[in-house]
């Protein structure tokens, strides 16, 4: 049975995830799926026979959490400026030495009519957003602002 990507959490005010990954690129990946699923109707978005577009995310930043932060961050920052209607977050590198982490993705997206947003995410909460590592598996919390 596949593991899962991500779960969405009970939170009093806002909305809360937890993703899971292999590695810090998966656990990336899976943190902007449970995001953009939120945010718009990824299913119509997929659907659609649009040309598929993407713009580059880059990040840098001294732990695992902020890089995390930073890149959610980011994307919502670029879905919310250029009305993308974002399906899929690909890390293509992200590398780790001595307290600097660095990443680069592709936010894949189609250009539709608006009506695809569902959700208005305000910000990513870095509050309390810890990675967990067991054995095989990574895990992070994340609150939207919603």
């Amino acid at each position: 049975m596949p593991q899962k990507k991500f779960e969405y959490l009970p939170h009093t005010a806002d909305i809360m995830f937890a993703a899971y990954g292999s590695g810090a690129g998966e656990l990336i990946e899976n943190s902007a799926a449970a995001m953009l699923g939120v945010m718009l109707d990824v299913g119509k978005i997929r659907r659609s026979s649009a040309r598929v577009m993407q713009v580059a995310i880059d990040e840098k930043a001294d732990t695992i959490e902020n890089l995390i932060w930073y890149s959610l961050q980011d994307m919502l920052t670029k879905i919310d400026e250029r009305a993308l209607n974002a399906f899929e977050f690909k890390v293509k590198t992200v590398s780790e030495k001595t307290g600097a982490f660095k990443m680069r993705g592709m936010l894949r997206y189609k250009r539709m009519p608006r009506d695809c947003f569902v959700t208005e995410v305000k910000a990513v909460t870095p509050y309390a957003m810890e990675v967990k590592k067991t054995a095989s598996r990574y895990s992070v919390e994340v609150v939207l602002d919603v």
